[in-house]
């Protein structure tokens, strides 16, 4: 079951509004602290920029919820990429929209407008993943057997992850709880009953969309 969506790595994506060049960056982020950091980096960065707005959501029950306008009028920046976020349900995530002005104002409508999509675009970029709590379980099989796990249609119920090519071959296995008994017998009746399972665990993982 999705607990929440975040976003898979950095994303950067860039665009010009009448003249102002907007640039927003992404990052997952799990504390207030990994966001604050981040942050900072972009600031450092773009040092000369008119504007660097940063924005946050963290938490699985989106917790913290923080922004600044950055010398932006107030509310037309940070807020609407906080709220843009929320309402898609993405947490873990921070963003900074960097922008050099170019002389045009933009007005406050325009404002937001411009934030949110430079916002959205990097969140594009990033890659928007749902988490879920999945079952992680260790398997070991022999080169043969292996071939036909990965040619096997598993019919989306499991992803073989982690692969290590030693005496045998050494995976994990990655499933929904509920499916978790199904890929086991499948992957046993490749092997021929010889498949060797450790003990597995749950764990969110990263689903891509």
């Amino acid at each position: 079951m999705k607990s929440y969506s975040t976003v898979m790595g950095l994303g950067v994506a860039e665009q010009t509004i009448e003249k102002s060049r907007f640039i927003a960056y992404v990052s997952p982020a799990e504390s207030r602290e990994e966001a604050d950091a981040f942050i900072e980096v972009i600031r450092k960065k773009h040092r000369d920029a008119t504007h660097n707005v940063p924005a946050m959501v963290i938490g699985d029950k989106f917790q913290i919820q923080w922004a600044s306008d950055d010398g932006e009028p107030q509310g037309t920046s940070g807020a609407p990429i906080v709220q843009m976020m929320v309402q898609e349900g993405i947490t873990n995530t921070v963003v900074v929209v960097t922008r050099y002005f170019g002389g045009i104002k933009l007005g406050t409508g325009g404002l937001v407008r411009a934030y949110t999509s430079s916002a959205k675009n990097g969140l594009v970029s990033a890659k928007i993943c749902d988490v879920e709590a999945m079952e992680v379980i260790p398997c070991k099989i022999d080169y043969k057997a292996f071939n036909k796990v990965q040619n096997y249609n598993f019919e989306g119920k499991a992803e073989i992850q982690d692969i290590d090519y030693a005496e045998c071959v050494n995976f994990t296995m990655v499933s929904q709880p509920e499916n978790t008994l199904w890929c086991k017998n499948a992957i046993m009746g490749i092997s021929n009953g010889e498949a060797v399972f450790g003990s597995g665990e749950s764990r969110l993982v990263k689903i891509p969309k």
